[in-house]
């Protein structure tokens, strides 16, 4: 892997970004199907990652990072997801953290955290738990405990994990509220599983990761006191990186289909063609597949513009209410483009290649697994039930969903 920021001491411009992601991209497209099919983790990879800046690409100059603006910031990492999603997922809970930590934290906390990430660290979650009643709930609890705190729980779907150098915990407190503990991978009492086997996503490092009398001072709890009254961009910032990932697969999987019907497809003999590529049926399904994962792309890039714009209300400290609101639901309109496009062209993929890219060695239906793996993330249907709201009654998503 090539290291781009090796003896370069070059400020972190948007430029040097875009063209160290189109490198990344190739890379990570070479090797991805081996990666899933030998569940290879990318540590190398994500390590050439941060050597390369593109981790601290939203953090900002002062703290190490390139300071990029979120249409910037989609824009570096839809070549990522194209190239390997599993290697997109495994960093968005990380740039989460990074927004997290500007909404959120103290300017101690952020010249801590955000300067580690400024030199190459990887934060990510620890937030999901399976066994509670309901998704969303937790169990995890921060107690008071002298001087300090006491963290104790098990998360589950921590993506990144195996990567991290700090985690991000989720938890209630011990006044009824909820918190962030801000803590290092390596801490006494941090137990990291690389337990994750879903049939899609394999390279994620979204494993388990268990919590048992964690020891925290209070500069490492960052508390959420508004989270269920206070609308900020944080979910749909979330949510955006989940459209980014499903259209880097369609897009990922286009190519693929393209570039078996140009060099390896044969006609079927009904077509009175030499060559699969001048078959109109199959002229017909790239064509389609073509529409959908650049109409995905082109609504991801819309998204990205709208919030970008409440972003700035947002941090003007303006009425932002209406314009985050609004930008959910363009987000949410995204996600489901997205969504649709990566399970769609996955599948028709095979219409392209018929039996022989069915073939275990080409590990083609990797993008199918893919999409359908990282679909089940959050369901369209509260979505779309969302947007519909919007339009017909001009009722903005609650604060809260995943929207």
């Amino acid at each position: 892997m090539t290291d781009l920021a090796s003896g370069d001491d070059a400020p972190l411009t948007f430029s040097r970004l875009l063209a160290a992601a189109g490198q990344f991209s190739a890379q990570f497209s070479a090797g991805a199907a081996r990666r899933d099919q030998e569940r290879l983790l990318p540590k190398a990879e994500i390590a050439a990652l941060a050597s390369s800046g593109l981790l601290a690409a939203r953090v900002a100059r002062a703290y190490g990072g390139g300071e990029v603006s979120l249409t910037q910031w989609v824009r570096l990492m839809l070549p990522l997801a194209k190239g390997d999603p599993n290697i997109a997922q495994a960093i968005q809970p990380h740039a989460c953290g990074i927004e997290k930590l500007r909404i959120y934290g103290t300017p101690a906390q952020q010249r801590r955290y955000l300067g580690a990430i400024g030199d190459g660290a990887l934060i990510t979650n620890a937030s999901a738990e399976r066994h509670t009643g309901a998704v969303g709930q937790i169990a995890t609890r921060l107690v008071r405990e002298g001087a300090g705190w006491r963290l104790d729980g098990t998360k589950h779907y921590a993506t990144g994990s195996l990567f991290a150098h700090y985690f991000y915990v989720l938890a209630n407190d011990d006044q009824g509220g909820r918190a962030l503990a801000l803590l290092p991978a390596d801490r006494a009492g941090v137990h990291i599983q690389d337990d994750w086997n879903g049939m899609g996503q394999r390279t994620t490092a979204s494993g388990s990761v268990t919590f048992t009398h964690v020891v925290l001072a209070d500069d490492e709890i960052l508390p959420l006191p508004e989270w269920k009254t206070r609308r900020t961009y944080e979910g749909a910032f979330a949510q955006l990186l989940h459209a980014v990932i499903d259209t880097g697969i369609a897009l990922a999987a286009l190519e693929d289909a393209a570039d078996y019907g140009r060099n390896r497809a044969r006609p079927v003999s009904d077509a009175g063609v030499d060559r699969a590529g001048d078959d109109p049926y199959v002229q017909q399904a790239v064509g389609e597949m073509s529409v959908l994962a650049h109409g995905a792309e082109a609504m991801v890039g819309r998204a990205a513009g709208v919030l970008e714009q409440a972003m700035a209300l947002f941090w003007r400290g303006a009425d932002a209410e209406r314009a985050l609101g609004e930008a959910s639901v363009a987000v949410a309109e995204a996600k489901v483009a997205a969504e649709q496009a990566a399970l769609r062209v996955s599948e028709m993929l095979y219409r392209v290649g018929g039996a022989g890219a069915t073939i275990q060695p080409l590990n083609l239906d990797r993008h199918w697994r893919n999409a359908r793996t990282h679909t089940t993330h959050d369901p369209i249907a509260y979505k779309t039930k969302f947007i519909g709201d919007f339009v017909l009654n001009d009722r903005l998503p609650p604060i809260g969903t995943k929207i």
